[in-house]
């Protein structure tokens, strides 16, 4: 069973007219009815996503998406889904029958910077197929499977789908701590995401790897002969870590390794400088990319927030999750995100990418209360 997490994994957008299809394709690369094909406008409605293992090229998601010509009377919802399909995908595939081409999305998807592919599914029109190489530098190819695949795998060398987490701080031998509060956010029984993959990071650089939870933090530091090279914890008992612990070892937090694999760290460092400047008439908004509902402990809905409004008083908050975002963020004063662990690289990156062409400051969750406490300089990344 394939259980590499989606947002580790290659996304491959299908795009397109209606009855182009993109369905055809999608059953064509997995060798499965994964989309049901028709030649009903209008078939496929919410984005169609599949996961393979690619040879090759490794673990990718394909994603399949309503037409951009939909006519029906949903028409405009389903559009509003394929665009936010864009926002996630590393490489896109525009799939052209009939000659038939709206502009529009290509300029969308070619505002993305990410890589095109034109995919003729009759026959090629060498007229249509100049236009495009000429006007938005995209390539063309014929409707077969072995040629798709190739061309997946030239573009796949270039896509950075995640930094590792700690490559960067550990070497082989080193002793990581990790405090792992159990608060009601984490499944009963298991693990959350960014714990987990933060383990099997540090396993894979063959540390020696050691977990607790705050109310015994003390006492494993006790019962060590030296300190831990490396101290990782939930962002949200930042302080107290930092003022227990060992002077000699190095500290960071579960979120801040994300923010640095899924993001631009050095982008949300910047941000964090507009929190000092914030009052109460600030606007803020704070994304989530998990869409669970919000609980009594919740950082982004309760935690934070109450940490920003007894320094800077009564100031206007706004949470948005999952796939909500803002088109326009000129308005706000800071965006927050969270560790974005549910979310692949480039759907993070086009976020503070929106941020950046406002000139809005963006940061992150650990960013964020690291900078609170004022130990955003003792913290590394």
């Amino acid at each position: 069973m394939n259980t590499t997490p989606k947002s580790n994994r290659i996304h491959i957008g299908i795009f397109g007219n209606t009855n182009a299809g993109k369905s055809t394709l999608l059953n064509l690369l997995t060798d499965q009815e994964s989309s049901l094909v028709s030649s009903v406008s209008g078939t496929t409605t919410d984005p169609v996503y599949k996961a393979m293992e690619l040879p090759n090229i490794g673990p990718a998601i394909f994603i399949d998406t309503a037409g951009f010509n939909d006519n029906s009377s949903l028409g405009i919802q389903r559009e509003r889904k394929t665009l936010e399909v864009i926002e996630k995908i590393d490489i896109g595939f525009i799939v052209i029958r009939d000659n038939n081409l709206k502009e529009e999305y290509i300029q969308k998807l070619k505002e993305k910077n990410k890589p095109l592919i034109a995919i003729f599914n009759d026959y090629e029109n060498n007229k249509l197929k100049d236009y495009l190489k000429e006007k938005y530098n995209i390539n063309s190819i014929i409707f077969d499977k072995e040629n798709i695949l190739s061309e997946i795998k030239i573009l796949s060398e270039n896509i950075i789908t995640e930094i590792p987490l700690v490559d960067r701080l550990v070497k082989k031998n080193d002793i990581v701590l990790l405090v792992m509060p159990q608060d009601i956010q984490a499944p009963k029984g298991r693990l959350i995401l960014p714990q987990v993959q933060t383990i099997r990071n540090l396993l894979d650089n063959k540390c020696i790897v050691l977990s607790v939870t705050q109310d015994n933090f003390l006492e494993s530091l006790a019962t060590l002969n030296k300190s831990p090279d490396l101290i990782i914890t939930d962002s949200q008992i930042f302080k107290y870590v930092y003022e227990n612990k060992p002077e000699d070892s190095l500290l960071t937090s579960f979120s801040v390794l994300f923010a640095a694999s899924k993001g631009d760290i050095y982008e949300y460092v910047k941000g964090a400088s507009a929190i000092d400047s914030l009052n109460e008439n600030s606007k803020v908004l704070i994304a989530e990319a998990c869409t669970h509902a919000p609980l009594e402990e919740d950082i982004g809905r309760v935690k934070i927030p109450k940490l920003l409004k007894q320094k800077f008083g009564d100031l206007d908050i706004k949470h948005v999750r999952g796939n909500d975002f803002p088109n326009d963020l000129s308005k706000y004063d800071l965006v927050i995100l969270c560790g974005s662990c549910m979310f692949n690289r480039s759907h993070v990156m086009n976020r503070i990418n929106s941020a950046k062409n406002t000139n809005t400051p963006i940061t992150n969750y650990g960013i964020t209360i690291a900078h609170l406490n004022n130990i955003l300089d003792k913290v590394v990344y």
